[in-house]
């Protein structure tokens, strides 16, 4: 029987999903490039960690680290020498929730964000993040600077406060949102990448969506409010493939332990 595979934290999912030649007169077959491999990439090239270190921060083996970036650095030497497309997606992967204190030695905003601003929801409660910017619902989602968030209970607001996403886009505004350990995300245009991102961390998606945030926090108790289920992003003109990802019940055909 084969091992289960185990999934590996990552911190930071990718803004941008897809790299293309530009001298695209030849048509090569993409080169495909894991999450998980991306972050072995931005953890040990980018922000110079050892190899001990990027293994406690995934929450993985040192000699699985070593496997996976050198498949990685492999796929990305291919991809520039030859001229391939390099596409980013799939893999076997958690977005961080920013619990972990493996995270805290490098700096992980998911880490920060959450010591600072995800007080424990007692049970029975939903959180609710809205993109916002003066009152309204902000229409992109990648360049959101503020959520406001609201805590429901029984057709009720208990709660709710406006956090600052400190800079991060799309994608990796997934993890910010999970760190708050938010339920559902109301907001306007959003890519491809950042709703496989919010898929993979368990929250639901509610986009299209326009006007006063308060109002349309009410409407979503009341269910009336009015959103497009099949919402695009305007500023994305590739609609990027949903990859394999690790959600709330774990990867695909296996389960992450």
């Amino acid at each position: 029987m084969p091992r289960p595979v185990k999934c590996r934290k990552v911190c930071h999912f990718p803004n941008v999903l897809e790299f293309l030649p530009a001298d695209d007169t030849e048509k090569k077959m993409p080169i495909v490039l894991t999450v998980d491999e991306y972050e072995t990439i931005r953890l040990l090239d980018k922000k110079g960690y050892s190899q001990e270190q990027c293994a406690e921060s995934m929450q993985i083996a040192r000699t699985t680290v070593q496997r996976i970036y050198e498949i990685a650095r492999k796929k990305i030497a291919d991809a520039l020498i030859d001229g391939h497309p390099l596409k980013i997606e799939g893999g076997d992967f958690i977005i961080c929730d920013g619990q972990s204190s493996d995270c805290s030695f490098g700096g992980c905003y998911n880490h920060e964000i959450y010591q600072k601003y995800a007080v424990e929801k007692g049970e029975g409660i939903m959180r609710i993040a809205v993109t916002y910017e003066n009152g309204q619902i902000f229409q992109h989602f990648g360049h959101t600077e503020t959520f406001k968030i609201y805590d429901v209970e029984e057709g009720k607001v208990l709660h709710s406060e406006v956090v600052d996403a400190n800079g991060s886009g799309h994608g990796a505004l997934a993890g910010v949102l999970n760190a708050l350990n938010a339920d559902v995300l109301i907001c306007g245009g959003i890519g491809g990448g950042a709703q496989t991102a919010l898929a993979a961390a368990g929250i639901k998606l509610f986009g299209g969506v326009s006007g006063d945030a308060d109002k349309a926090v009410e409407a979503f108790i009341n269910d009336t409010l009015d959103y497009n289920s099949d919402v695009k992003c305007s500023h994305h003109e590739h609609n990027h493939e949903e990859g394999h990802t690790c959600g709330e019940h774990g990867c695909g055909s296996h389960s992450c332990h």
